[in-house]
């Protein structure tokens, strides 16, 4: 109990001294995630569009394939982009796997279910009375779709942000792309995990309330976009 104690002041010294090895780990977390999380709302947006507003034979069955996708192991999705981009991979001859694009990549693909079934249920969201309002007044498809994003646009942020903790906590792609590589590859949850088994447990509960900081926030802003 002594050493946890005594590893709770030292995280919370080195939390309010802006350690730079704590700092450094917390911004490239947030980079990556970051990163990943403004990536695939560039697709998932208009995809997520399109499938909503679309009508064709097996949608239904396609919904639920991506919403059974929103639990994909991690694990899972790193074993594919570590296969996709190792040297033996079809995308090996890039050479980026264990850098931060590959985790970028990696985060992409895991939240990417996630925001786009979402986004569908945030478009679902929006009375059929707007969408017909709207094309009897004359407006565009285009238009249409505008309109309905903007009428959803408070669900639609939550879905970014819910994306973005769902790839910012995760461990297990990021560990098997990235390599947990020391002032390259490593953030916030491989850290915890590398200084936790070295019973170093000052930085990783520095990085653990870190990590919990952000899930407060998220939380936050997820509950007040839910009064909106």
């Amino acid at each position: 109990m002594t050493e946890i104690w005594d590893g709770l002041i030292k995280a919370l010294e080195l939390l309010v001294s802006l350690d730079p090895e704590v700092m450094e780990i917390a911004g490239r977390s947030l980079r990556i995630s970051g990163s990943a999380c403004f990536l695939a709302s560039l697709i998932c947006l208009p995809l997520g569009s399109l499938i909503h507003f679309r009508h064709f034979r097996g949608k239904r069955v396609l919904i639920n394939i991506i919403q059974t996708l929103f639990s994909v192991p991690t694990v899972l999705v790193g074993l594919f982009v570590f296969v996709l981009f190792s040297r033996a991979g079809p995308l090996g001859e890039l050479g980026i796997l264990f850098t931060p694009p590959v985790m970028v990549v990696g985060q992409m693909i895991l939240i990417t279910p996630l925001l786009l079934g979402l986004i569908i249920s945030a478009l679902s969201g929006v009375s059929k009375e707007i969408v017909d309002t709207a094309t009897s007044l004359g407006a565009s498809g285009f238009q249409t779709v505008l309109l309905v994003l903007r009428e959803a646009r408070y669900a639609v942020l939550a879905a970014l942000i819910m994306g973005f903790g769902r790839a910012i906590s995760e461990i297990g792609c990021a560990l098997m792309v990235g390599g947990n590589i020391r002032g390259a590859t490593r953030v916030i949850t491989t850290a915890i995990a590398l200084e936790t088994s070295k019973g170093e447990l000052a930085l990783a509960i520095a990085l653990g309330i870190i990590l919990l900081f952000l899930a407060l926030i998220i939380n936050i802003v997820l509950n007040r976009l839910q009064q909106r």
